[in-house]
């Protein structure tokens, strides 16, 4: 379980971006953390993960209290961060790459799995560079091959939807659903997409740098839709927050 007590965060030379965040995930929930454009969901993925560290407050892991960890302790501690636009890595091959997530050895076998579990062909890319030549929905679901190879305590998804096509979302969509029925931890997805909103257990929404709204997801994603249906920037329940607007 991780819990977050009185979670602060203020930008370097700017404001306050974080103000006194309570937050529980519990054990075998999928969690989608939702909200307007700069109302701190990154931030609060990435105090998670250890790239930032509160200014005020505690993280607790499994009660162990982990806000002092660096991201290379957190990641031993069973953190998984994948990012908006994944890590290139010029030289290292997916099935490198494969084996570093699974800290041993992987069979070619073992490997392939991996990548057919994420929809792609594993004999066109199993010995393939993870470089510029791949797309943005192959390096996504490389990214994802490599989080189900290591298979965390918690795994964090910031925003997967961003840069990939629509075939590769809905291809996305099964691969979360496979892991939520196999969830031996939690899972937390930062995103504005209805159809990612609608396999959570749980959806709690951030804005203003606080929670404004935390429930079961059966309760909240109608309440959420009502909220946005208005929007004329964004298509009717294709998603549940605009997209525009500053960065967080």
């Amino acid at each position: 379980m991780l819990s977050l007590n009185q979670i602060s965060w203020a930008a370097p030379g700017g404001g306050r971006i974080l103000q006194g965040i309570d937050l529980v995930v519990p054990d075998q929930k999928l969690v989608v953390i939702t909200g307007p454009n700069g109302g701190g969901k990154t931030t609060l993925a990435k105090l998670i993960a250890g790239l930032e560290k509160p200014d005020s407050g505690q993280i607790l892991l499994d009660g162990q209290n982990i806000t002092d960890f660096d991201i290379t302790q957190r990641a031993k501690a069973g953190i998984s961060y994948a990012f908006q636009q994944p890590v290139r890595f010029k030289g290292l091959t997916v099935a490198d790459l494969l084996e570093l997530a699974a800290g041993r050895k992987l069979s070619e076998h073992a490997a392939c799995d991996y990548l057919i579990r994420v929809g792609l062909c594993a004999r066109e890319y199993i010995h393939r560079e993870v470089n510029a030549t791949l797309s943005g929905g192959e390096i996504k679901r490389i990214e994802l091959a490599t989080v189900l190879a290591r298979h965390t305590r918690l795994t964090i998804f910031d925003e997967p939807e961003a840069g990939i096509d629509l075939w590769s979302f809905h291809n996305l969509i099964g691969v979360f659903k496979e892991m939520q029925e196999d969830l031996k931890g939690s899972m937390i997805i930062i995103s504005h997409q209805e159809r990612i909103l609608s396999i959570a257990d749980e959806i709690i929404v951030i804005a203003d740098g606080k929670v404004s709204a935390h429930g079961p997801a059966a309760g909240m994603l109608p309440q959420l839709l009502n909220e946005e249906s208005g929007c004329e920037q964004c298509p009717k329940k294709e998603i549940v927050y605009c997209g525009g607007g500053r960065d967080e």
